[in-house]
């Protein structure tokens, strides 16, 4: 059972986010004492069969559509006004056989008023009511949508349509400052991100509590997808569920079609799932690691806590104008100076850190901005060099934080084989291995901890609620509740 529901969703929040970005345009384009006429024209996701067959892919929108528009549909054109501000949408023009099999065709006014914009028109229509609306001289201005996503280093899309070629286009102007609009976090969009993230801690606390040894992997994956979808409408995830157990756990992007979350675990050995809800565009993204069984063992809390205590110290740590690179570094020396105290690794520590012996550890980065995606735009806007460093050049951001930012904090640990025999055998870094100690972790996997951050005025918001503490792990897969009862004078029971 669960105590959430759905929230209703607010068009308000899209409406927002279209009036952000007219401002920030507007800035822009008087700074370079260019014209405020044009139009943004964005072209919606469109619905994809799978091959060549007549099967209908699940279709969810694209990001930056979903962003200014909340549009469900797909095959939808948007555009607004810089001018005036006034939003268009174009719908297309179904065929009179769609209400046969899909449903009612609605009329125009159904979406005016579902997505709050001022004017809806169909897509055949759009050269004519662009050539209508314009009101400056010559050809009417198109600002398109074309850049480089630095998490994928795919590029967006520009809008195309039959007739385009009859207007200006511009295709520089608006990537830069569309992305840097999703950076900041409205408190409508933060309502959202927040609903993700609560009930997909709900549903890794279920998880938490039906896991047995002997189970599947996509078990725990299916209670998950079954918590989030039946209690909290979450028909999508944020990305590919990640539930690994045992040596699978130092595979970073486990879960893949060629490692489907298929291993059969045991007891004794430990679960690192990372998995979120998406709620209405909104992502979550929440790992949790523990014992199948519902003990830690000692080697298993030395890793975990390794991974807490930096997971912790970073959220202590973070506020505005916090520089994201600082924090990883943070976050690695929390992990070797554990290591070191549990003779897993031995000298000294800031050596280690100018050998960069961390990003064995933790290859990835410590965390990404969050929102319409999982990995969000804004990492690495104009002027923000990537590290090159191992490890530092996995950050997907290296901005310093700002209020209203929504970031991961995701420290691991792991023993990959890959990365781990190289670092024993280099002449050196061999010198800080216990190798006794390191053969008896090598087929131990590996500990991640990730929680959804919004930084605040003065510090950040943990947006997760999940067990953290090992005792409250432990507590949670024994049957107790979470979170924990408290007695007047503030002890559990």
């Amino acid at each position: 059972m669960s105590s959430l529901s759905p929230p209703p969703i607010p068009m308000e929040l899209h409406a927002g986010n279209r009036q952000k970005l007219v401002d920030s345009i507007r800035r822009h384009l008087s700074g370079s004492n260019r014209s405020l006429d044009g139009f943004v024209l964005l072209h919606g996701g469109e619905e994809k069969n799978r091959y060549c067959t007549d099967h209908a892919e699940l279709f969810r929108q694209e990001s930056y559509f979903a962003y200014l528009f909340g549009v469900r549909e797909p095959d939808f054109y948007g555009a607004i006004d810089i001018g005036s501000g006034k939003s268009i949408l174009f719908i297309p023009r179904l065929p009179a056989d769609y209400a046969v099999w899909l449903g009612e065709i609605k009329p125009l006014l159904h979406f005016k008023e579902t997505y709050m914009v001022d004017m809806v028109f169909y897509v055949d229509e759009i050269i004519q009511v662009f050539n209508e609306q314009f009101k400056g001289s010559g050809k009417p201005l198109l600002y398109l949508l074309h850049g480089l996503n630095t998490d994928s280093s795919n590029f967006s899309k520009p809008a195309s349509f039959e007739g385009i070629e009859k207007f200006e286009t511009d295709l520089t102007t608006l990537h830069p400052i569309l992305a840097e609009c999703r950076v900041i976090k409205s408190n409508l969009e933060l309502q959202l991100i927040q609903f993700a993230n609560d009930i997909s801690s709900e549903a890794h606390i279920e998880v938490m509590r039906r896991v047995t040894p002997g189970m599947k992997e996509y078990q725990m994956e299916s209670m998950f997808l079954h918590h989030s979808y039946m209690y909290g409408g979450c028909r999508h995830c944020s990305y590919t569920c990640i539930c690994a157990t045992g040596d699978n756990s130092a595979v970073l992007h486990y879960g893949h079609a060629a490692a489907p979350n298929d291993r059969t675990f045991e007891d004794g050995d430990f679960a690192l799932l990372d998995m979120g809800a998406e709620y209405h565009f909104y992502a979550s993204d929440i790992t949790c690691s523990f014992p199948v069984n519902g003990k830690f063992t000692s080697d298993q809390s030395l890793i975990y806590n390794a991974v807490l205590d930096a997971h912790n110290s970073v959220i202590s740590a973070m506020k505005p104008g916090v520089n994201w690179v600082d924090m990883h570094k943070l976050a690695e020396r929390i992990i070797l100076e554990s290591l070191k105290k549990g003779s897993i690794l031995t000298g000294d520590v800031d050596d280690m850190m100018v050998q960069r012996l961390g990003a064995v550890f933790m290859p990835h980065g410590l965390g990404h901005f969050m929102g319409i995606d999982t990995h969000d735009t804004g990492g690495y806007p104009k002027g923000v060099e990537r590290p090159k460093e191992p490890g530092l050049k996995s950050l997907r951001t290296a901005r310093d934080l700002l209020e209203g930012m929504v970031i991961t904090v995701e420290p691991g640990c792991y023993f990959i084989k890959a990365l781990l025999i190289p670092a024993m055998e280099n002449a050196i870094t061999s010198k800080f291995f216990n190798r006794d100690t390191v053969e008896r972790f090598r087929n131990f996997g590996g500990v991640r901890i990730e929680s959804d951050l919004v930084v605040t005025a003065n510090g950040c918001k943990n947006m997760t609620n999940v067990p953290r503490e090992t005792w409250e792990i432990e507590a949670v897969m024994a049957g107790g509740p979470w979170p924990p009862v408290t007695t007047k004078n503030n002890s559990t029971k």
